[in-house]
């Protein structure tokens, strides 16, 4: 079958323009390959980079190969850029996920804890630190580490595919930091903020995990009664 040179055309122009709008937002992208994801995040960024001047690239790969850290990788890839970056950065199979910005003063514009926060709630928070705090000092900075908007859906156990859950968790992030950067440096609200389909997200999340800790907290409180109930099986 022989191709026509206006398809061949046709074809490279919509190849050609797939590329473009990958290399502008949504810089790096073997993971997710999603074509309204990639759409969100060009009009996201392209309206924060409009009325700022700040570019806010996503970086979603395989692997940082070649580096020992992520945050190597973060400052070998930043030279690339002369406007002001900042850099969300996805590395899938290392499992990691990093906030790197090409100028010192542009976290002034974001919380950059907030956002990478391992715990979407404060209950979560509670959670996380009494498992993990190795003392009390690190116990109580764990319980105010919280207010995450990638983490806690990446790590999210749900039935969907991971692909989508990735994609939900990036753009969460994305949108998150877009938003604040916007607030927080000009006095804006974006028109193609993620609003409510980000607050429902973290939502979602925080209704599934306080019906487990109330799923146990009811399991616990029957099997004390039964126990109370029935002592003399256990005596």
């Amino acid at each position: 079958m022989k191709f026509s040179r206006g398809l061949a055309a046709l074809i490279f122009i919509v190849f050609f323009q797939n590329i473009l709008l990958a290399d502008e937002y949504l810089y790096k992208d073997e993971v997710l390959h999603n074509p309204d994801f990639r759409q969100s995040i060009n009009k996201l960024g392209g309206e924060l980079f409009d009325r700022t001047g700040i570019k806010l690239r996503l970086i979603s790969i395989k692997q940082f190969k070649g580096y020992k850290t992520i945050l190597e990788y973060e400052k070998d890839l930043i030279k690339e850029f002369n406007e002001p970056t900042i850099l969300l950065t996805f590395s899938e199979l290392d499992m990691k996920v990093d906030i790197y910005v090409s100028d010192n003063s542009l976290y002034k514009y974001f919380d950059r804890e907030q956002v990478l926060s391992p715990a979407a709630s404060p209950m979560q928070a509670f959670a996380i630190a009494v498992t993990n705090a190795t003392s009390f000092d690190t116990f109580m900075a764990m319980l105010g580490d919280y207010g995450g908007t990638i983490l806690p859906l990446i790590g999210f156990k749900a039935k969907e595919e991971t692909l989508g859950k990735y994609t939900a968790a990036l753009y969460n992030g994305y949108a998150d930091i877009a938003e604040q950067v916007a607030k927080n440096k000009d006095g804006i609200s974006l028109e193609n903020e993620a609003g409510n389909a980000n607050k429902l997200a973290i939502l979602a999340l925080k209704i599934v995990f306080y019906g487990f800790i109330l799923y146990a907290i009811i399991q616990y409180i029957r099997r004390v009664i039964y126990r109370r109930n029935h002592k003399n099986e256990f005596e």
